[in-house]
């Protein structure tokens, strides 16, 4: 296990779904058989690989611990890394209801079916619509890492030459029970982890997703405690880290 104090190159804009999307970034929707996601993606090289960032829950609870309307997200820290990321095709992708309340969408989706086949298969389809049989490096913050591991696991047909994880939950069921919560029992798990190159970032004092549970899911060797970060700000992690 690494500890690293890499300085931080983004600025995280706080609880707020204002956010502009920088010139190459072009928002595009797409539609999968369930839901259609909302997407920026920078392309320019149809040769090189494309970085895809997952998003993770979102604004799926309030303050209280209940089930919110809407889980689009209220802070900006994926997109502001997908943003900083100077690779020439980078996306981010949103995971299903976030952005666009699609017909399908009940609030199942952003709680006990966040993790879904429904849920993953859409994310699935959307990598496979932006990658266009190109090489992809797969990065997945909080649940969004439980999607990409499940995408990951589920479809060795997509090009994937390594996945990275930002405070990623890794095992739903050992979440839950750490915190005495209700099952997301119309969700897939992810058992054991893919044997692909990976890098998870974790931090150091995290409590939606604790160090110790990180610790029990990942490697040492495939581990990065971000000193002094939380959850939701990862002060010291630079954007190069991902290459």
């Amino acid at each position: 296990m690494k500890t690293t104090n890499l300085f931080f190159t983004l600025i995280l804009a706080g609880c707020t779904t204002t956010w502009v999307a920088p010139p190459q970034f072009v928002p595009q929707r797409i539609k999968t058989d369930d839901f259609t996601l909302q997407t920026y993606q920078k392309n320019t090289d149809s040769a090189s690989p494309v970085h895809i960032y997952i998003e993770g829950d979102g604004h799926a609870f309030d303050a209280y611990g209940n089930p919110t309307n809407n889980p689009t997200p209220h802070n900006t820290l994926v997109r502001d890394l997908a943003a900083g990321n100077s690779a020439p095709n980078v996306a981010y992708i949103a995971r299903p209801c976030q952005y666009i309340m699609s017909p399908n969408c009940n609030i199942e989706d952003w709680t006990v079916g966040r993790f879904s086949e429904s849920a993953v298969n859409a994310v699935r389809d959307a990598i496979k619509q932006i990658a266009k049989n190109r090489p992809v490096v797969l990065i997945g913050y909080s649940g969004g890492a439980m999607i990409s591991g499940l995408v990951i696991k589920e479809n060795p047909d997509i090009d994937i030459q390594k996945w990275i994880t930002i405070a990623g939950v890794l095992n739903h069921k050992d979440w839950t029970e750490h915190f005495n919560d209700t099952p997301l029992h119309k969700s897939k798990n992810l058992n054991t982890l893919p044997q692909i190159p990976q890098t998870h970032y974790v931090a150091e004092y995290d409590k939606v997703v604790p160090i110790q549970l990180s610790k029990k899911w990942i490697a040492d060797k495939n581990m990065i405690v971000i000193k002094d970060a939380t959850h939701n700000n990862f002060d010291a992690l630079g954007t190069h880290l991902y290459y």
